[in-house]
C-alpha cells in the first residue's frame, strides 16, 4: 500500500476523530504525523510540504479551498489530492474500529485518476421564452439587459399590448424541437408577428406553419408538455413551474450565466465495432436505445449513434451494453475498477473483515454521508462509501466484480435524479443474484436504497443481517467488459459453495448459447453472415456451421436472420472448456454442380432452394431453368446463353450508308 510518490497529511479535526497513527502508518509504509488543526495552527506543516513540490494528498476535504489557495499564492506546483476520511470514517459511531477503512480510503486517494475529457459548446445567449401570457414577455424583459430574448406565446388571449416593444415577440406553437444546449431548433406552426396597431389587445398577422429558428437556449413557461425526454437532464433547456415564481426567478438567474464557452464532460465512449444494434436491416440488440432516458440514442445504420451534448452522463447505455461497445468514461472504466481493487484490497490489508460497498453518486450522495456523520451515528466502520457520477452507470461487470474483490454486500444508494431511469440498473442487479443464488451464495446481497431521510439510511445501514463472508481475489482488472465479467465470475464459480458447471441466467443476459433445430437448417450461414461478434463459424472449405460460447451475447441477430426459423437462445453462463471452444453444430457434404461437377454450396441449401422455387412462375414446368440452379455461378452462366433468349426480337437490321444507295440506284437503272 506504500506510495513513496506522495506524501501524506492526516489530522484529526481538533481531536474530534480517535485516528491510530501507528496503524495508519504501517498500512501506509511510512510514518505518519497526525495533525490537530492542519488548517489553522498547523498550516505551516502543509506550508512546507508544499514547498518543497511534494505530492500531497490532505485528508480533509471541508478546507479544500483553503489549501488550493494556499498553493496558488505560494505558486507552488503542487499536486493535490483530497480525501474526506471524516464524515466517511472519523465521525461514526463506530470510529474507533475504522482504521483499515480510513486506511482504505487513502489508499483509493492515492490513485492517479486519468481527467475526463470534454466537448465544448458555445452559446451566444440567444434566448427563447416560451409562454402563455404577460409573464412570459416579462421574463424575457429581466434577460434582455444581458441576453438576446425572444418571446413566443402559445396562448394569447385577451393580452394587452406592450406600450414599448423592447423584446422580440411573437405568436406560435413549437410543433418539435430538437438539438442541445447551444444550438437549439425549433419549428413553430401558427407563427405570426403582432400587429403594431393592436390596441386594446394584442392582434396578430396571418400565421405560418412549419417555421423554423435557431436558440441557444431555452425557458420554457408555457405550462404545456415538455420538448425533451427528461427535460430536467437537458443543458440549457429549462422548465419551471410557471406557477412557482421562486422557480421562474431560480431559471431566470441561472440562465443569466449562461453565455459564452462551456465544458461539457464526455460521459460515454463508443465503439461501433463493437455494436450489435443490427445487421442488413435486421434488428438485434436494442438494450442501449430502450433505456436511454434522454433519447441522445439513435439508431445509425447497422450501429447506433450516441450524440454527446445531449447525452446527460446517466450510463444506462453502458450499464447494459453487452459487448462493451458503450463504456463510460467520466472517468474511464478501468480506472473505477482499480479504484474499486484498491479501496477492497487496502481494507483486507490492514485487517478490514467483511467489507460492505455503499456505491453512491457524488451529488446527493456525498451530502447524505455527510449528515449521517454530522447529525446521526455516521458510517458503520466496515461500509465503504465508493463514490461515481452516477450509480445507473452500474453493470453486472462491476457487480461481479466487486464481490470477486471480496465485497460481502452492496449497497447501491440512489437518489431522485434517478427517478424512472433504473430499471437497466434493476435488470443488471437481478442477473447477478441470479448468479450469487445459482452459485449458492444466497440472495438479498444486493440492495437499492431511496430513502430520503439520512437516520433512516443509517438504520438500514447498521441493521444489516449477517450473510457469509465472500472470497476475495485479487487478479488485475483488466481487459473488456465480457473479459472483467468472465475473470471475476470463474474466480466466483472456483470458491463457490454450490458450484456448477452450467449457470442458468434470466432472460436478456449478455451469455449464453443457440440453439440450432439442424434437421431444419440448411446450411444458408445467414446467421453467420449476421453475426456481430463472431460468435456463429462456418468453413470456406465445406458446408459446416461452429459456435463459440464464450462470444455469444444473445443479441438475436442470428434468430431474427435465419429464414428457416430453426434457432433459439438459451441464457446461461458456461464454465467448462466447451465454451471456450468451438463446437460444431452442422456439417455435410457439399452439392457438386451437375454441369461440372464443381461443389459450390451446401446439399440442403439448394435443395430447399429448389423446392421452394419449384412452382414460381420463372420455374415452374421449365426443368432446365430449375436445373440451372443445380450449377456453379460459371456454368448457369455458359447455360443461360446457350438458350434462345424469349425475348430476343428480329435481328437488327445493318445501317445503311450512303454507298448502298448508290449502288442501289445504279441496279434500278
Amino acid at each position: 500500500m506504500a506510495q513513496k510518490s506522495k506524501k501524506l497529511l492526516v489530522c484529526n479535526c481538533e481531536g474530534t476523530m480517535p485516528l491510530d497513527a501507528k496503524a495508519l502508518a504501517k498500512a501506509w509504509g511510512e510514518d505518519i504525523h497526525i495533525h490537530r488543526q492542519l488548517c489553522r495552527a498547523e498550516i505551516a506543516n502543509f506550508e512546507n510540504a508544499a514547498a518543497k513540490g511534494d505530492r500531497l494528498i490532505v485528508c480533509c476535504t471541508q478546507e479544500a479551498p483553503l489549501f488550493s489557495e494556499t498553493v496558488d499564492e505560494g505558486q507552488h506546483g503542487t499536486d493535490l489530492t483530497f480525501t474526506n476520511i471524516r464524515e466517511r470514517a472519523g465521525w461514526s459511531a463506530e470510529a474507533k474500529g475504522a482504521t483499515a477503512k480510513i486506511a482504505a480510503l487513502i489508499a483509493e486517494a492515492a490513485l492517479d485518476i486519468p481527467e475526463t475529457r470534454t466537448s465544448t459548446l458555445v452559446s451566444e445567449g440567444r434566448v427563447l421564452v416560451y409562454g402563455r401570457d404577460e409573464s412570459a414577455i416579462a421574463a424575457a424583459k429581466q434577460l434582455s439587459s444581458r441576453l438576446d430574448a425572444t418571446v413566443l406565446l402559445a396562448r394569447a388571449d385577451d393580452m394587452l399590448p406592450p406600450s414599448v416593444t423592447d423584446v422580440a415577440l411573437f405568436k406560435g406553437v413549437i410543433r418539435d424541437a430538437r438539438g442541445h444546449f447551444g444550438a437549439y431548433q425549433v419549428t413553430v406552426d401558427g407563427w405570426a408577428p403582432p400587429r403594431p396597431s393592436s390596441r386594446s389587445s394584442l392582434e396578430f398577422d396571418i400565421s405560418k406553419d412549419g417555421v423554423e429558428f435557431s436558440y441557444d437556449i431555452i425557458l420554457d413557461i408555457s405550462g404545456r408538455e415538455p420538448l425533451f425526454p427528461a427535460p430536467e437532464k437537458r443543458d440549457g433547456y429549462f422548465r419551471p413551474d410557471p406557477g412557482n415564481p421562486a422557480a421562474v426567478q431560480k431559471a431566470l438567474f441561472e440562465i443569466t450565466d449562461q453565455i459564452g464557452e462551456f465544458e461539457k464532460p464526455i460521459y460515454v465512449n463508443f465503439d461501433a465495432n463493437l455494436c450489435a444494434h443490427s445487421r442488413s436491416g435486421v434488428t438485434g440488440c436494442t438494450r442501449c436505445l430502450d433505456n436511454c432516458p434522454t433519447s441522445a440514442i439513435s439508431p445509425n445504420g447497422d450501429v447506433v449513434a450516441i450524440d454527446q451534448y445531449i447525452c446527460a452522463g446517466c450510463g444506462n447505455c453502458a450499464s447494459v451494453c453487452p459487448t462493451g461497445a458503450a463504456s463510460y468514461a467520466a472517468p474511464p472504466g478501468e480506472a473505477v475498477f482499480q479504484r474499486l481493487r484498491t479501496l477492497l484490497g487496502a481494507y483486507r490489508d490492514a485487517g478490514g473483515k467483511r467489507p460492505v460497498l455503499l456505491v453512491h453518486d457524488v451529488h446527493r450522495g456525498d451530502e447524505m454521508i455527510n449528515m449521517m456523520g454530522r447529525f446521526g451515528r455516521g458510517l458503520p466502520a466496515r461500509v465503504l462509501p465508493f463514490a461515481i457520477n452516477e450509480v445507473t452507470q452500474i453493470g453486472f461487470d462491476f457487480l461481479s466484480t466487486a464481490f470477486a474483490f471480496g465485497a460481502e454486500r452492496l449497497l447501491l444508494l440512489t437518489s431522485p435524479r434517478n427517478s424512472g431511469e433504473i430499471d437497466g440498473l434493476k435488470q443488471q442487479i437481478g442477473l447477478m443474484e441470479a448468479a450469487l443464488t445459482g452459485l449458492g451464495y444466497g440472495s438479498g446481497r444486493i440492495d437499492l436504497i431511496d430513502a430520503e431521510d439520512p437516520e433512516a439510511v443509517s438504520d438500514q445501514l447498521y441493521g444489516l443481517a449477517a450473510v457469509s463472508p465472500m472470497p476475495a481475489a485479487d487478479f488485475l482488472p483488466m481487459g473488456g467488459k465480457r473479459t472483467l465479467i468472465t475473470l471475476a465470475l470463474r474466480h466466483l464459480h472456483d470458491n463457490a459453495p454450490e458450484a456448477k458447471d452450467v449457470l442458468a441466467l434470466p432472460q436478456g443476459a449478455p451469455f449464453g448459447t443457440v440453439n440450432v433445430e439442424t434437421e431444419g437448417c440448411t446450411l444458408c450461414l445467414a446467421c453467420v453472415g449476421a453475426c456481430p461478434t463472431g460468435a456463429l463459424i462456418d468453413n470456406p472449405d465445406t458446408p459446416m456451421l461452429r459456435f463459440s460460447e464464450q462470444a455469444c451475447i444473445q443479441c438475436g441477430l442470428c434468430r431474427n436472420t435465419c429464414p428457416e426459423s430453426v434457432i433459439s437462445l438459451e441464457a446461461r453462463f458456461n464454465f467448462t472448456e466447451a465454451a471456450r471452444t468451438e463446437v460444431l453444430i452442422k456439417e455435410e457434404e457439399p452439392f457438386e454442380c451437375v454441369s461440372c461437377g464443381k461443389p459450390f454450396g451446401g446439399k440442403s441449401s439448394i435443395e430447399k432452394t429448389i423446392e421452394r422455387l419449384a412452382n414460381h412462375s420463372m420455374f415452374a414446368g421449365d426443368e432446365k431453368a430449375l436445373n440451372r440452379l443445380r450449377m456453379c455461378s460459371d456454368c448457369r452462366v455458359i447455360d443461360q446463353f446457350n438458350v434462345a433468349a424469349p425475348m430476343a426480337s428480329k435481328p437488327r437490321p445493318l445501317p445503311r450508308t450512303t454507298e448502298d444507295y448508290l449502288a442501289e440506284r445504279d441496279e434500278n437503272k
